[in-house]
């Protein structure tokens, strides 16, 4: 399971909790009433202007000593974590939450296929199985919401660009985090996401103020709960295990969200969706137990 010494608390608890706060997103970009990217701009950005002080507490003489190497791979990950917001989020203005997120959350097909290039980790059998088993669940989930053609379609081709993109953050972080305390590499990764977002929503000329009280708490919820809980959660656990298992973990994600969205905006909670969300946790734990072997 690792690369280092034992980790404070078990890798496997906080992936559960990061599950929980990474649900939340695609419910706070619904109640946002602001440009997607305009989200996923503050999203980041209110992430790091919350994170810096704690970054100048703890991590700045180890962001001193960085070597430039380190530092272009945290860079480049921030880079895929921009691209990832801004094509998962412009999504959900083309297709629904349960089809957004399922596509999105196909990332676990891509870690497998991308990991013998990038990352040292080995994927066993079990955990292969795990990967099948829990796209298969979340393919099930979203059945029903998919659209072929339109503007449904463009929504479901830019989920799946973000879903690349998520599997080359991740595997980036997996190679990067056990040479690098969690908050230097966040404040590297998110405030570079937050740079080029703003860059293009500043270039797009999108409005960035005028918002409404509920939009405002809604951009101010997205940079707490899924961006500095659920996101630092998964990049705290890459330090010990593989991007693969958090690639599964994150696939969690669709059983939660659908159900939030249930009773938020009355997205359809069907059989179909319990089977799929019972094959994710299937799948979830298998991956673990691979892992193990």
């Amino acid at each position: 399971m690792s690369r280092s010494q034992s980790p404070v608390i078990p890798p496997y608890l906080a992936l559960f909790l990061g599950i929980f706060a990474v649900s939340t997103g695609a419910i706070f970009v619904r109640l946002a009433d602001a440009p997607a990217l305009t989200v996923a701009a503050y999203r980041t950005g209110l992430a790091t202007l919350i994170l810096a002080p704690i970054a100048w507490w703890k991590a700045r003489q180890e962001l001193r000593r960085l070597r430039w190497p380190e530092y272009r791979l945290a860079l480049l990950s921030g880079f895929f974590l921009a691209m990832h917001f801004a094509t998962w989020i412009s999504s959900l203005d083309y297709t629904s939450v349960a089809s957004s997120v399922v596509l999105v959350n196909t990332n676990p097909i891509w870690v497998g296929i991308l990991t013998p290039f990038i990352s040292k980790d080995r994927i066993t059998r079990l955990t292969a199985l795990g990967i099948v088993i829990s796209v298969v669940g979340g393919v099930i989930i979203g059945a029903g919401d998919f659209a072929i053609g339109g503007k449904a379609l463009l929504g479901d081709i830019l989920a799946i660009l973000g879903s690349i993109s998520a599997a080359l953050y991740l595997l980036i972080g997996r190679n990067l985090r056990p040479k690098l305390s969690l908050v230097a590499y966040v404040i590297v990764v998110y405030g570079t996401a937050a740079v080029l977002l703003w860059a293009v929503v500043l270039a797009m000329g999108l409005p960035i103020t005028g918002f409404t009280p509920a939009t405002w708490g809604a951009l101010v919820g997205i940079a707490v709960v899924p961006q500095i809980l659920g996101h630092s959660t998964y990049n705290w656990a890459l330090r010990w295990v593989t991007a693969s298992l958090v690639a599964v973990s994150l696939l969690g994600e669709p059983v939660m969200a659908t159900v939030m969205a249930y009773f938020l905006f009355g997205e359809g909670l069907t059989w179909a969706k319990v089977i799929g969300g019972g094959l994710i946790l299937l799948g979830i734990y298998l991956a673990a137990r691979g892992e193990e072997t």
